[in-house]
C-alpha cells in the first residue's frame, strides 16, 4: 500500500505542476499583449478576469491583484491608472519584496505588497500566524521555495524565513 501511495503523491504533485505550466503559459501570452500606457482596464480583465483583489493606489490608480497561488510561483499586481489604461505590470512574488517584509509590519500591508499567499496556518500555542507563498528563486527559475512570514497575535511581522519548497522535497 505504501508504494501505491507514493504513486498517487507523485501523479498528483506530475499533475499540480502540469496545471502550473499552463497558467505560466497562459499568462506569457496575456503579458505579452499587454502595453503599458496603452492598454486598458477593459484588455487587462478580457486577458486575466476579474481580479482577485483591488486596491487603492496612488494618484486614484486602482492595482489590481491577479494571484496565481497554490498552484504557481508568481503573483501579479496590474495597476490601472486614473486615466483608465495600465501603467505598471509586476510579478510580486520577488526576493527584493520580500527583503522590504520587515518586523512590526502589519499583514495587511504584506499582503496588498505579495498578494494572496498560498496557505496560512495558525499555531496558537506558540501565538504566530505563518503566511507561506511559494516562489521560483534565482535567474535559473527551477528552484521552488516557500517565503513565509510569521505574525504575531496582533497580525504584525515578527520575522520572516525561506525554505526549499517542503511538497517538492516529499516527492521526489
Amino acid at each position: 500500500m505504501r508504494g501505491l501511495n507514493g504513486v498517487i503523491r507523485r501523479g498528483f504533485w506530475v499533475a499540480l505542476l502540469a496545471v502550473a505550466s499552463l497558467l505560466v503559459a497562459c499568462d506569457a501570452k496575456n503579458i505579452s499583449e499587454l502595453e503599458e500606457g496603452v492598454s486598458t482596464e477593459a484588455d487587462v480583465r478580457e486577458r486575466f478576469g476579474a481580479p482577485e483583489a483591488v486596491w487603492d493606489g496612488e494618484d486614484g490608480a486602482q492595482i489590481y491583484e491577479y494571484n496565481r497561488q497554490p498552484e504557481g510561483h508568481v503573483n501579479y499586481m496590474i495597476t490601472i491608472g486614473a486615466d483608465g489604461r495600465m501603467s505598471a505590470l509586476r510579478q510580486v512574488l520577488t526576493e527584493r519584496n520580500f527583503a522590504r517584509v520587515l518586523p512590526g509590519m502589519p499583514m495587511e500591508e504584506v499582503r496588498r505588497m505579495l498578494g494572496k499567499p498560498m496557505k496560512i496556518t495558525t499555531y496558537d500555542l506558540k501565538r504566530e500566524t505563518h503566511y507561506d507563498w511559494r516562489y521560483m528563486e534565482g535567474s535559473n527559475r527551477i528552484d521552488s521555495r516557500v517565503f513565509t512570514a510569521v505574525f504575531d497575535p496582533d497580525l504584525r511581522v515578527v520575522r520572516t524565513m525561506s525554505v526549499s519548497d517542503p511538497e517538492l522535497e516529499r516527492n521526489r
